[in-house]
């Protein structure tokens, strides 16, 4: 059983979601976008008793979460307690995919069945948690102890407790271990035995100044218990030299909690302990080196394999690069302090890496050929252009030279900052194929142009091709075209962006090729030029 869909209302910087999600899910944004927001709704509908720690200003709306599971009639097969069963078949009977609701309200959690609500029966959170997945949430901030000290709440005190205290008890060593315990403190002959004794005598003779009726003292000791034994539980690691793991690196530490995790899940697999995982990993590549963090993707896969169900959120393009069966990336932004999440095709991949993860040509994933542009705007537009009329254009990669998303400059500068290490390199690998698209120049650039051209012989029309205009918004074709007052304006309210892919949305694409004929020649000179 998994999560397919949440739709959370009004968590912090969660003004609405309403999205659907696979077995094994990444999420990927810059710092402060809202990627820990998410995993902690999760967490809240899980568990949450109170609605406490959250901005004042949103805490007057009511949080809404809800969340749909696949599987649910596997979940059934898996709970543990018959009584609890019972009371969730009779709630959603043979439905394989059920809705649970929580509200800030009165922080219960209720099943919609069929769009209605359902009233809660006697004992119901209890049969709730035995029936949905378990949440196991690894934050940033959590150490090895979490789940490497024995406590009954830990992963590594639940595989210790219950299975190694059965073995033991049986095992004839311990037996022995209790009684020479037993005689060496309690034995009649035993010196310690005698110790205590006279210690309870002293202490009895100072009592019974104040209770003079007999009272009798006795100090026994009784046999240590397996529990008690197994907290002073330690792990060694020998990786060449052979330390308490507390004692490795922030990276190992790291490595070992996750497998810790990991053994956990399939120590309940195997030993009938039912239900199925749904692991929140935050920031899953911190203190992980590029290797270790494609190891443990791969690990995760095979969770995911298992059963059981993955969210990562990330900033690595590791993470992201490879694909695998049942994997979904997703899109983190906060815009105007809103955090929204959208799914990433494979076509977009590549955007994601060189916007959200660098900013720089080293992190691109190699594609066929490049188009350099001034700006965001004619990059948005030239993306969505390709979306939606030009497939056999996808692996074209677009690349804004002034890369700021606020300040829509443009400056050769920041082309011939590009240009460098993608066509004139050490290396240049993409010589003779990347194309550039260029606004008309003002006249107190032409100087600074002309050099550009002359210094990297680029000819006009084949490698570089230069709009009429100044500027996209003037080119664009009729209704959707702008004067440089209207530019001013989209600039001012830092709309000329979702502006730019509105207009590749809704011009036909007879209109793009004949009225904007520059950019669509630009395009079909990168793909004749492409790997």
């Amino acid at each position: 059983m998994y999560i397919s869909h949440v739709k959370v209302t009004n968590f912090r910087s969660i003004k609405y979601l309403d999205i659907d999600f696979s077995e094994f899910n990444i999420l990927v944004g810059q710092n402060n976008h809202g990627k820990t927001n998410f995993f902690d709704s999760i967490d809240w509908f899980d568990g949450a008793k109170k609605t406490d720690n959250f901005d004042k200003n949103i805490i007057t709306n009511e949080i809404e979460i809800e969340i749909t599971y696949m599987g649910a009639q596997q979940g059934l097969i898996d709970m543990q307690n018959d009584k609890n069963k019972e009371s969730i078949v009779k709630l959603i009977g043979d439905n394989n995919i059920v809705t649970i609701r929580k509200s800030s309200i009165d922080h219960k959690r209720y099943f919609i069945i069929n769009g209605e609500q359902l009233k809660n029966p006697t004992g119901f959170d209890s049969a709730l948690n035995d029936f949905l997945p378990k949440i196991e949430y690894v934050r940033t901030k959590a150490k090895l102890s979490d789940v490497n000290q024995y406590k009954s709440t830990t992963p590594m005190g639940q595989m210790l407790g219950g299975v190694l205290t059965a073995i033991i008890e049986n095992e004839p060593k311990y037996q022995t271990f209790k009684k020479t315990f037993d005689e060496l403190f309690e034995g009649e002959t035993s010196t310690a035995r005698q110790q205590l004794d006279l210690i309870g005598k002293s202490v009895e003779s100072f009592l019974e100044k104040q209770f003079p009726d007999g009272t009798k003292v006795k100090f026994n000791i009784e046999s240590p218990i397996i529990d008690d034994l197994l907290k002073n539980f330690e792990t060694e690691i020998d990786d060449g030299v052979n330390t308490n793991a507390s004692m490795k690196g922030d990276g190992m530490q790291r490595a070992l909690m996750l497998a810790i995790i990991q053994a956990f899940a399939k120590f309940r697999r195997e030993n009938g302990i039912g239900k199925s995982f749904t692991f929140l990993l935050d920031e899953a590549e911190l203190h992980l080196h590029p290797s270790a963090q494609r190891a443990l993707k791969n690990a995760l896969n095979d969770i995911v394999q298992g059963g059981d169900q993955v969210f990562v959120n990330t900033h690595s393009s590791v993470l992201i690069v490879d694909e695998l069966p049942k994997q979904t990336i997703y899109k983190v932004e906060k815009e105007s302090k809103i955090t929204t999440i959208k799914s990433v095709s494979q076509s977009e991949k590549a955007y994601v890496v060189f916007e959200l993860l660098g900013g720089s040509p080293s992190d691109l994933l190699l594609p066929r050929n490049f188009i350099i542009v001034e700006g965001a705007s004619e990059s948005a537009f030239l993306q969505a252009i390709i979306r939606k009329y030009y497939p056999e254009y996808i692996g074209i990669h677009i690349v804004s030279a002034n890369g700021d998303f606020i300040q829509q400059r443009r400056s050769m500068n920041g082309i011939n900052h590009l240009y460098c290490p993608l066509a004139t390199g050490s290396n240049p690998i993409y010589k003779g194929k990347v194309v550039i698209l260029c606004d008309k120049t003002h006249t107190e650039n032409e100087g600074e142009f002309n050099k550009f051209l002359a210094g990297y012989k680029l000819k006009e029309n084949e490698d570089i091709f230069i709009l009429p205009v100044g500027s996209i918004e003037e080119y664009y074709p009729g209704e959707w075209r702008k004067t440089i007052e209207e530019i001013k304006i989209l600039d001012q309210q830092r709309k000329k962006v979702p502006f730019a892919k509105k207009v590749a949305e809704n011009i036909s694409k007879e209109d793009f090729e004949s009225q904007m004929n520059v950019i669509f020649t630009a395009l079909q000179t990168t793909s004749a030029r492409s790997f």
